[in-house]
């Protein structure tokens, strides 16, 4: 096992400064990120894409297509953390995604697009990076706020995100800027990682030669984090599912028209405002009352806006659908990451988020390939109806399997 590391005082400034500044980090990628989203089914035809049922299918395998790669790397990057710092693999996260998101808006073919999407996610983990750096670096009882606000520094960034990105395809007219604006803010946010101060001891030689596989066996012997890693890849799974047909179930109730993609932006900006209203609460909640609760009451609020998304209800009924998901569905990843860390031996925290991070690609890929097979074969609206179903299932799961932390 990891030698333990040493748990910062609540009153030590230096965590706070880690905090904040890989909240700002974590913002700014996620605008990056949300830029591309809602033009990304847009841009197809541009890439020869032309009927419905291949632009439904393709958003959904190119959205995949990073996180299924990420599956298979997301323990390796962690374990490296573990043995040689944090921040190094936030810094190579940062630099990568940034790269090949630009590389993005120069391709001429879906095959380019998979390409580079695949490349990006054997290099990419930039959340499980960023949540192990600041989960080792605060104090044990501020782990929820602090992964709280991590969690609102993403929502904000997808808040702003798809409208930058859908403002900037309709006032330009190109589907190919939003992704070269995205790798300029990724290299922003590398520079802005070079200022994080991070707290590492290098665990002992001994440690260094146990293997990947070993440790993850003995992690998963241990009890508890396997439910909690479960809940975490359905959750997810269940959420990013309609990711590739919100722009087009919006231009399908809309009809084609020259703002769509800023219409678009808005339904997923919704629910990122939503959260960051809802999130810090949330988050500061799990710390007093449980995470066990807060993620118990988070997946029955988002499934219960789930539903309605289904029926049709108009555009506007759509938006506040959304938002009203936004408010329950943000706390899902900060109280089961919250979870996670305190199961976990403060040294291994590496490891064991980039396990988390596996599953949560593993629901970030098998989502997207479920939602747009769903609305191809289906149709769209049935696409909201498995997404509530899902989370419905992820909230019993939670309530027989995943333990309360006490202290």
């Amino acid at each position: 096992m990891l030698e333990p590391m040493t748990q910062p005082s609540d009153e030590s400034p230096t965590w706070r400064r880690t905090l904040w500044t890989m909240v700002a980090v974590q913002f700014t990628m996620s605008v990056a990120f949300s830029i591309v989203q809602p033009v990304m089914p847009l841009f197809l035809p541009d890439l020869g894409v032309h009927s419905a049922a291949a632009v439904d299918l393709w958003a959904g395998v190119l959205q995949a297509s990073t996180s299924f790669v990420a599956i298979f790397t997301g323990p390796f990057w962690g374990n490296l953390s573990d043995r040689y710092g944090r921040k190094i693999m936030v810094l190579r996260s940062t630099l990568g995604i940034a790269l090949f998101t630009t590389l993005m808006g120069l391709s001429l073919s879906p095959w380019h697009m998979l390409a580079l999407r695949a490349g990006m996610g054997a290099l990419a983990g930039f959340s499980s990076a960023s949540v192990v750096m600041v989960a080792t670096q605060v104090p044990e009882k501020r782990l929820g706020y602090s992964l709280g606000w991590m969690s609102t520094g993403q929502l904000v960034g997808s808040l702003i995100g798809p409208l930058i990105g859908g403002a900037i395809a309709d006032v330009f007219g190109s589907y190919r800027l939003p992704f070269f604006t995205a790798g300029a803010i990724c290299t922003g946010a590398f520079f802005m990682t070079l200022l994080v101060p991070e707290r590492f001891t290098p665990p002992a030689e001994s440690s260094r030669k146990t293997g990947l596989i070993a440790n993850l066996t003995a992690l998963l012997r241990a009890g508890g984090l396997l439910p909690v890693i479960m809940v975490m890849m359905m959750g997810q799974f269940a959420t990013q599912a309609v990711g590739p047909v919100v722009t087009l179930f919006v231009r399908e109730m809309l009809g084609t028209r020259a703002d769509i993609a800023t219409l678009g932006g808005l339904a997923f900006a919704a629910t990122g405002l939503a959260g960051v209203l809802a999130v810090p609460f949330l988050g500061k909640r799990g710390d007093t009352l449980g995470y066990r609760k807060v993620l118990m009451l988070s997946l029955a609020g988002a499934a219960l806006f789930s539903f309605p998304q289904a029926l049709p209800l108009g555009y506007t009924a759509f938006v506040i659908e959304r938002f009203g998901l936004g408010l329950f569905v943000g706390g899902v990843l900060p109280a089961a990451n919250a979870l996670v860390g305190r199961l976990a031996n403060p040294a291994q925290r590496g490891l064991v988020y980039g396990m988390t991070s596996s599953a949560y690609f593993l629901g970030n890929t098998l989502g997207p390939l479920m939602g747009g097979t769903v609305a191809a074969t289906f149709g769209i609206n049935y696409v909201f109806a498995v997404t509530a179903t899902l989370l419905t299932v992820n909230l019993v799961w939670v309530y027989l399997k995943v333990p309360e932390i006490r202290d």
